[in-house]
């Protein structure tokens, strides 16, 4: 059966029992904790955390995946893969744990006449979570699979939950026997190789608090609502249905295989070196133009990254294989033709996608060559010396200047018999992040390479600047770039940047961030900026989107920025270069820029600093900036040479380069620094400016953020209103706030600990007299009770392990307490090691004692917490956890 068929057939079977289809979402995770999709129920994660009413109670989807934490096992085991689709089927508080196994079994066994896929019931097994009676009977009693095919697992394999506090519950997975050549016999638990899980059932029923790990936290209580998320993976079935060793063999990654050995001349099954190589060619090119066809663009960080590091492993795969010139056109086309039945978008996007693949491509080829020769020389040095581990920054020298992904350079050295000083590398990349000129020159450069800004430079020369004067102008296109490549043209909708004869659009440079605006051409094309770079000297980009018509190469336009942005850009560089000369009157000349940030009403100013900033000192330095504000100074701009600037005192950024003719920006008798910026005619246009604060971002270095002109304004309103607040609440002058409200807060801090003591003693008191009435249940030491409504967790659980301590003579002991918290039963029960040598368990007595609650509850042996929805059924609770302590111990 083909994998579309597999596809189609799960849809239609959901459908018909009244799922609403839901397409699958884009890789690229709507989710801010994500960078890409990897489970099929990402998109109804909303719905399941309640942050999002449910537009249907059931659903289904096929979910396009990706994961890559694992990437180093692509080709190597028969079930890793980065991408892969997951088959979900969705219950929002409709069906559960009958219906859900109800309808997995009937569609995996099934004939195919019938709409199903046929498998054998035989050699299905099932493994249940090991405290989930309810599904064993389910699939025991219901569906009728032998007690022995049954399999119970613990919380790690079979329960499952966000890794946050929310919604969890047990897992029951069902796994495919492929037969005795795969493994010996004994079940899921014994051989996960032979018996092969294809899908999995999660029983969403409980609330889960806080912890670590997939097996360290509380379960709160029952859920209200139950619900359902199911996933099964299709190129797992696809395995089984198409009778293949792996799911690299699969249909829609055979083909990849095929083309690769056509391209390469490696024949598939000969060796296994070769296997693997042809193995990560398949899964790495189909999750690449799955990524591309959802958007995502090669890069240096993010997503970007991802998709960058997988391409370039299938690409060095193949010229390990033996090819010598581009594949990539070629197995993009084989993906795209295999993938197309199942996602046609694909091929709306062809054109796209093989743009960006090629380009990639065509990048990589250029640095691999390099690179290698000197990798190789790396190597040979290395093993000269005797050493046997490859210097950290040889490997960052490969990734920051040849694009090699550490992966890439840990298998090329690994093949010639050395490790990577890993750490050391880490160390430089960690740096690199740190240094702003690298953020800001990744941001310059996007995606393309230098060589296509530099060849725009070749051939048309540097930008003419004219936004020191005119905030627009007439220009022509001399250069688009789409998605990194050089284009001729670029149409509505496109990502673009162009590079235009003469802007004015700044740049971002020298701490100012670039403008935005409005291109447009004399056919109607216009082009929203959104940002300009300047990648390399003199070359000028305008990144942005075609909102209307088609934007050609050497087409007149006409370029407008957007004025108030750049006016209130222009108000926050003039005050920082006000800032910086009043620290340095404060401070002396220690307090060197260091950096800088200017945006619209707002700007942060790093300098060099041993200590924090008394707050009297900024509070002189922010009125001295104000005060010059008053004063109505001119600000003017003069182009010297460097000697000349520096002879009349400008201050120069530290670590900065510059040429022999310099701009110099003067602000009255007041301020002189060499600049490139925009800046504001006169400080009266500045109005207010407001230091927030300064705080350290690194050894020796502050920064201060502030705010200029109506932000600042704004700012202080609010201020204003908040202490207006405060005199009412405080009855005082606002002079007096301070005073009062530390004396309010010492009060309250008082009492805290007044009522901490007071709920400590209370607890203290309550164990030794709980202690007092433990009853002999055949030698057991039992003591049960209702401690006072509004008992927290934690106090219930101290006061439960202190009564246990208490119990005298080495006894066998078991404590259960139960409180009302909101309205609901809680209990908390534990045992001594001599309970337990009886057979008493913690977590089986708050079973017991749940379940009477109408709710749910686990834990360790030793100690464990339930919880359920019927206060009025304590009495009952204690009742059964009684007679389970006296069934177990007789």
């Amino acid at each position: 059966m083909e994998s579309a068929e597999i596809r189609r057939r799960w849809l239609r079977f959901f459908e018909q029992r009244g799922h609403t289809v839901v397409p699958s979402a884009s890789l690229i995770a709507d989710d801010p904790t994500l960078l890409l999709v990897p489970a099929g129920m990402v998109p109804f994660k909303p719905y399941f955390l309640g942050e999002v009413k449910p537009p249907h109670a059931r659903a289904t989807s096929v979910q396009k995946c990706v994961r890559t934490p694992d990437i180093e096992e692509v080709g190597k085991t028969t079930r890793h893969g980065t991408f892969f689709q997951m088959c979900g089927n969705f219950s929002f508080g409709d069906y559960f744990k009958e219906g859900a196994i109800s309808y997995a079994w009937e569609l995996l066994t099934s004939s195919l006449a019938d709409g199903g896929y046929g498998l054998d019931p035989e050699r299905l097994w099932i493994t249940v979570y090991e405290e989930d009676d309810e599904a064993e009977r389910i699939w025991r009693d219901v569906i009728g699979v032998p007690a022995e095919r049954i399999q119970r697992l613990g919380k790690g394999p079979n329960f499952w939950s966000m890794g946050v506090p929310g919604p969890c519950g047990p897992c029951s997975e069902i796994n495919y026997d492929r037969g005795p050549e795969f493994g010996v016999e004994g079940g899921p638990a014994v051989n996960d190789e032979r018996y092969v899980e294809i899908w999995n059932l999660v029983f969403m029923q409980y609330e889960r608090g806080e912890g670590t790990g997939k097996e360290d936290f509380e379960i709160l209580g029952e859920l209200p609502n139950k619900n359902i998320d199911t996933g099964l993976g299709l190129e797992r079935l696809a395995m089984i249905l198409q009778g293949v060793q792996n799911m690299y063999e699969i249909d829609t990654s055979r083909v990849v295989i095929d083309k690769a050995t056509e391209l390469t001349g490696v024949a598939y099954g000969k060796a296994h070196g070769s296997d693997v190589s042809l193995r990560v060619v398949s899964d790495h090119m189909r999750t690449s133009v799955m990524l591309i066809g959802d958007g995502v663009t090669p890069g240096n960080e993010g997503r970007g990254y991802v998709l960058r590091r997988i391409m370039r492993r299938a690409i060095r795969n193949m010229r390990l294989l033996g090819a010598t010139g581009p594949v990539v056109g070629d197995l993009v086309d084989t993906v795209i033709r295999s993938m197309a039945e199942q996602y046609p978008e694909l091929e709306d996007e062809r054109s796209r996608i093989e743009s960006v693949a090629l380009a990639e491509e065509a990048a990589f080829l250029k640095t691999l060559k390099a690179g290698t020769n000197i990798l190789d020389t790396a190597v040979t040095e290395t093993k000269s010396t005797g050493g046997s581990v490859l210097p950290g920054e040889k490997a960052f020298l490969l990734h920051d200047t040849w694009g090699f992904p550490i992966d890439l350079t840990l298998e090329m050295a690994a093949e010639q018999g050395l490790s990577v000083d890993q750490d050391g590398f880490r160390r430089l990349m960690k740096e690199q992040r740190e240094r702003a000129k690298a953020d800001a020159r990744a941001k310059k450069t996007g995606h393309a390479d230098l060589g296509a800004y530099r060849e725009i430079a070749d051939r048309a020369g540097e930008t003419d600047f004219i936004g020191y004067v005119d905030t627009q102008g007439e220009s022509r296109i001399v250069g688009i770039l789409v998605d990194g490549v050089a284009s001729p043209a670029a149409t509505e909708g496109d990502e673009v940047e162009i590079v235009l004869d003469r802007t004015p659009f700044y740049a971002e440079g020298g701490g100012q961030i670039g403008d935005t605006g409005r291109i447009r051409l004399d056919s109607g094309a216009v082009v929203e900026v959104r940002d300009c770079q300047k990648p390399v000297p003199g070359v000028y980009v305008h990144k942005g989107v075609v909102q209307v018509g088609e934007v050609t190469l050497d087409a007149p336009a006409h370029a407008t920025i957007d004025v108030r942005r750049r006016t209130a850009i222009a108000r926050a560089h003039s005050a920082t270069h006000l800032t910086h000369q009043a620290l340095r009157d404060a401070l002396g000349p220690t307090a060197a820029q260091a950096g800088s940030e200017n945006q619209p009403g707002r700007f942060r100013f790093d300098f060099g600093s041993p200590s924090a900033v008394p707050g009297a000192v900024l509070t002189d330095v922010e009125q001295r900036i104000n005060e010059v504000l008053t004063r109505d100074l001119d600000v003017e701009a003069e182009v010297m040479s460097i000697d000349e600037a520096k002879k009349q005192g400008a201050i120069a950024e530290f670590g900065e380069k510059y040429g022999e003719r310099v701009r110099v920006v003067t602000i009255g008798d007041f301020s002189k620094e060499l600049c490139g910026g925009t800046h504001v005619h006169n400080t009266s246009q500045l109005g207010l400016v407001k230091l927030l604060g300064e705080s350290s971002i690194g050894s020796g270095v502050r920064r201060i953020e502030a705010l200029v002109g109506v932000d600042a304004y704004n700012f202080l309103a609010r201020e204003h209103t908040v202490v207006a607040q405060l005199q009412e609440l405080v009855k005082g002058r606002p002079e007096e706030l301070p005073e009062k409200v530390a004396g309010m807060l010492a009060k309250l801090r008082e009492a805290e600990k007044e009522i901490e003591r007071f709920r400590a003693e209370k607890v203290l008191q309550a164990a030794a007299g709980l202690a007092e009435t433990a009853r002999d249940v055949h030698g057991v030491a039992l003591v049960t009770g209702q401690v006072p409504d509004g008992t927290t967790a934690d106090d219930l659980r101290k006061l439960v392990l202190d009564v246990r301590g208490r119990i005298q003579g080495g006894r066998p002991a078991v404590v259960a307490l139960f409180t009302t918290v909101g309205g609901k039963p809680l209990t908390v029960i534990a045992t001594n090691d001599g309970a337990r040598a009886r057979g008493l368990k913690a977590g089986d007595l708050v079973r017991a004692a749940a379940k009477t609650l109408g709710g749910g509850g686990g834990g360790k042996p030793d100690v464990a917490q339930g919880g359920g929805q019927n206060a009025a059924a304590v009495g009952d609770a204690v009742v059964a956890v009684e007679r389970l302590v006296a069934e177990t111990a007789a």
